[in-house]
């Protein structure tokens, strides 16, 4: 028996949508205001996932104007493999709408997007048995209607199809031909603590469809389970003939209301089959995989030290990768960064990050900035809400944006040359806070009070000469949640320059 660890993909990776090629599997998942667009990954068992590109990964493919808010761009793709190529569709939300890319090899080149003029968001293709394409989408409930794939343009008027059991928010619909049924899967419930997937059947397209008579058929509302907010997922099926849904799913630490840091997650889990109908499982923490071999890829490195003339593919940035503010190997061994702005707070700033995908991570990085520069490491979830470590000058400051505030919290004064600047995110140790609830009795003894604490701690700081940690802050993790910053996304941690330019030998985010 073999036992498997979820997510699949940790950090921030919501919306996955899957497809086989062979022996191989590749998945796609939404990335929202990051540049490059649309993470690609291979995997031979399900299970170990790499990213091997993006679909929207040139800049005259997708950029995003500073005026799109965190949270719009690239909304849930559909990765499908047909007649020997890979096609994605997409929402850009704040740019062309529904556009979609075509590619021989997944890990590109892909092509130029195609306009798809459909309102709505969240589109689906599949093909039936002519030959006909369809495009499935959300729009005032869930709509379909035949396009020609290679121009985009649109055959038909859209008919309603099947939009669930009656939850808000019917989304993500995907379609499927399996057997004599057409399939379709889709996430309501809101993509919050009530998301939910139902399912529903059909023998000829456009219907009618006939739901599930238990729907939904998948959702971990209202339960203490540690994997919430289950939904938007994608079937596949393996080599063997076992059926595999990915989905998101998000993990809430902490007291009441419980928090997120780290987005929305990929899980895997099997399907199985009553009655004509595929039923997934419940997304477990571990999980058993009797039918699937384990093919695991090389550990990614944890260390960037910046030598190659590009950066990674695991670098993103929010609304565009600006090649005259990101420069690597403008000086050898180095990023540097040119600052647009004066600050992270509001879009225009130049920051380079990776997603956060261990609860217990450590950050740092090597950092000169020169007589007039400023930049460090930061911990970022939108322009409002995002933790920073700079060096500017002979100080080291550790500044918090919280909301509508922002204030310093502490400085230190160091010495000249580069600084190693370090944030440590740890779920142990949590800031324990302590409310006190007084009785109305004033001779009563008070109760011993409501704990508070957030998902983990942030500790901000820099190395000393002989390695050691100085922390200047430790900040509570829950101002970097989704449950207090609202939005779509997860935590990405990286470097940034504010004003003049900042050079990095190195940055590394390391599980702790």
């Amino acid at each position: 028996m073999t036992l498997f660890e979820n997510p699949v993909i940790p950090g921030f990776s919501p919306d996955p949508s899957i497809c086989r090629a062979g022996d191989d599997y590749y998945l796609a998942t939404s990335s929202f205001e990051y540049v490059p667009g649309v993470p690609v990954r291979h995997s031979r068992d399900l299970v170990h996932w790499r990213l091997i590109g993006h679909a929207l990964g040139r800049p005259d493919q997708l950029e995003l104007a500073d005026e799109v808010p965190s949270s719009c761009g690239v909304y849930a793709p559909t990765l499908r493999y047909h007649d020997g190529r890979f096609w994605m569709i997409t929402t850009v939300v704040g740019g062309p709408g529904n556009v979609l890319v075509t590619a021989e090899d997944p890990a590109g080149p892909w092509s130029d997007p195609v306009p798809v003029d459909l309102p709505g968001i969240d589109p689906d293709l599949v093909w039936d048995e002519r030959g006909d394409c369809w495009c499935v989408f959300s729009h005032g409930g869930i709509r379909a209607v035949r396009i020609d794939p290679e121009t985009g343009r649109v055959l038909g008027e859209p008919v309603a199809m099947w939009s669930g059991s009656g939850l808000k928010y019917p989304e993500g619909p995907h379609l499927y031909r399996i057997g004599e049924w057409w399939y379709l899967l889709l996430s309501e419930g809101g993509t919050e603590r009530g998301h939910a997937m139902s399912v529903a059947r059909a023998r000829t397209l456009p219907g009618p469809f006939e739901p599930h008579p238990d729907n939904p058929v998948l959702s971990h509302r209202s339960t203490s389970h540690p994997v919430q907010s289950t939904g938007h997922g994608d079937l596949v099926q393996a080599g063997d003939g076992t059926w595999w849904m990915v989905l998101l799913g998000t993990r809430p630490r902490g007291d009441t209301p419980e928090f997120h840091g780290m987005g929305r997650e990929t899980f895997l889990v099997p399907v199985r089959w009553e009655d004509g109908w595929p039923l997934p499982e419940s997304p477990e923490l571990s999980c058993e995989a009797p039918a699937l071999t384990p093919h695991p890829w090389p550990e990614e490195p944890t260390r960037d030290d910046f030598d190659a003339p590009e950066l990674a593919p695991c670098w993103v940035s929010p609304r565009r990768m600006d090649p005259a503010a990101v420069r690597p190997g403008e000086l050898p061994g180095h990023l540097v960064l040119h600052a647009r702005a004066e600050g992270l707070d509001r879009p225009g700033g130049v920051f380079v990050g990776r997603r956060q995908q261990d609860a217990d991570c450590s950050a740092r990085t090597r950092i000169d900035t020169g007589a007039d520069g400023r930049g460090g490491l930061a911990v970022r979830l939108d322009e409002a809400h995002h933790y920073q470590v700079e060096r500017e000058g002979d100080t080291v400051r550790a500044v918090a944006r919280i909301g509508p505030l922002r204030q310093t919290v502490a400085e230190r004064r160091v010495g000249p040359g580069p600084v190693t600047l370090r944030i440590d995110v740890t779920t142990t140790g949590v800031l324990p806070p302590t409310v006190t609830v007084r009785p109305a009795d004033p001779e009563a003894e008070p109760p011993s009070g409501l704990r508070i604490g957030g998902p983990d701690t942030l500790r901000l700081g820099h190395e000393r000469a002989d390695g050691t940690f100085e922390v200047l802050a430790e900040l509570d993790g829950r101002y970097l949640t989704t449950e207090v910053a609202g939005g779509f996304t997860g935590r990405v941690i990286g470097m940034y320059a504010t004003r003049g330019s900042a050079a990095f030998d190195w940055c590394e985010l390391s599980r702790a």
